[in-house]
């Protein structure tokens, strides 16, 4: 059983040459590698890979007795003064592993931390780029890199702080960082692409932000935006305007643009941003446990726009979750049921389908779909599981979304490539070893 752009069918053959799905045939006599219900497998649009190995070890509170973003910021700025390049390595592939085996075949990977443990830029400016590369390349994900520019400390042009300066890029530095990062991507195997990440209204200044736009010249740009409400009272007190505002006030905004978070957004902004075509990216999971608060999805779908799903801080990596966390939030906001549906009777397959296809735009990468010359990043669903054995076709996503967890992973291809069978990454215990003889090394005590 599959989900192909023209809807379910049954007994599906698929053909794959060259990265790319050439042939697709309904009702047919099993031949070839036989596998589960399968679907388009899941891109995750924002990801800080680094952010998964402190994962459980921000529930603490701090100075005052206070619990927030702030300070759960505080102490990412700390966990990271340990890590080296090759522990970003070993991190970001356990990440990209865990990934591959909930559902995900390709990540965009919001880059920000470029500089050694004093602030300085290592001798290749793309040190630490290379690391994510490497893991991709070690792992099999699909891979859209997003170097981020991050210059000062507030909207207002505050000089970074010391725990920042890991950070820090000149525009000149980011520049040629840029250029390497879509040299690197061009020359690896399969189909991966580049793209711009001015981290924030706070972290880049307007000058900056219009450079970036020029440097990007059509690729993806990704930004936070107007994800706490801290961050709405300083973007107000220095430009007299909220961030969604102000950047479309500011900032010619089209397709090629991903604001993240937008947890703070208000109805008329979010009508603005998706007028002009921009794509929304929602992390559930994160934006839950750093108490962002919930996005309007309401105001999105009433205007036509599109999501996507990422994992952002990695604190657990599970696309049915995910997506389970998205509709639930909604439902508690607005107190009743099935808020993201449409006219598809199956609720979690509107949902999974709209994130699909969101993610695809945001990263300019396929089409989200199973078909004919569509991208072969396919995700196979274990049909024994209890949670979809004997299932109608119509239930089988509602399946996954509201009762299901990693374990209903059976088979995923990243571009025709195998890459997770049975539930297993084919490095599964060499990247977890690694990843655990890290965790011995490093300090969890923060």
């Amino acid at each position: 059983m599959a989900l192909t752009a023209s809807g379910w069918q049954n007994d599906v053959t698929l053909t794959i040459e060259d990265n790319v799905i050439v042939g697709l045939e309904a009702n047919t006599k099993s031949k070839g590698h036989k596998t589960g219900i399968i679907v388009p497998a899941a891109i995750n649009l924002h990801s800080h890979s680094f952010q998964r190995a402190m994962a459980g070890l921000a529930e603490i509170r701090g100075a005052n007795n206070q619990g927030n973003f702030w300070i759960w910021r505080d102490l990412m700025y700390k966990f990271l003064q340990q890590l080296t390049p090759d522990d970003i390595e070993v991190i970001a592939a356990f990440a990209q592993m865990e990934m591959l085996e909930s559902g995900f075949a390709h990540v965009g990977e919001f880059h920000y931390l470029h500089n050694d443990k004093s602030g300085l830029p290592y001798d290749n400016i793309d040190e630490m780029a290379q690391r994510i590369v490497s893991a991709a390349c070690e792992t099999g994900i699909g891979l859209t890199l997003l170097p981020a520019l991050y210059q000062q400390a507030g909207c207002n042009g505050e000089a970074p702080k010391s725990e920042q300066l890991r950070f820090v890029l000149t525009l000149d530095q980011f520049a040629r960082l840029f250029e390497s990062c879509a040299n690197i991507v061009k020359n690896l195997d399969g189909v991966n692409g580049v793209g711009v990440a001015p981290h924030s209204l706070r972290a880049v200044s307007p000058e900056a932000l219009t450079k970036l736009v020029d440097l990007a010249d059509h690729c993806p740009i990704h930004i936070h935006l107007g994800e706490q409400k801290a961050e709405i009272d300083e973007v107000n007190a220095t430009f007299n305007s909220t961030p969604g505002n102000w950047l479309l006030d500011n900032v010619d905004i089209d397709e090629s643009w991903c604001l993240i978070h937008c947890t703070q957004l208000t109805p008329e902004e979010i009508s603005r941003v998706i007028s002009e075509g921009a794509s929304i990216g929602l992390c559930p999971i994160t934006e839950a446990n750093l108490g962002d608060g919930i996005f309007d999805m309401a105001s999105l779908l009433a205007n036509g726009g599109k999501f996507g799903i990422g994992t952002d801080s990695n604190i657990h990596i599970s696309l049915p979750e995910e997506l389970r966390t998205l509709e639930y939030s909604q439902r508690l906001f607005h107190k009743k049921r099935l808020i993201i549906s449409d006219t598809n009777p199956s609720n979690g397959e509107t949902i999974f389908s709209k994130s699909c296809l969101g993610g695809s735009r945001a990263l300019c990468h396929g089409n989200g779909m199973l078909d004919i010359g569509s991208l072969a990043d396919i995700l196979a669903l274990d049909e024994n599981n209890p949670g979809l054995y004997e299932r109608d076709h119509k239930q089988i996503l509602d399946g996954f979304v509201f009762c299901g967890d990693n374990r209903m992973i059976k088979d995923l291809w990243v571009g025709g490539k195998l890459v997770v069978s049975d539930g297993r990454h084919f490095k599964h215990d060499t990247i977890k070893k690694k990843y655990n003889n890290l965790m011995k090394r490093i300090s969890l005590e923060l």
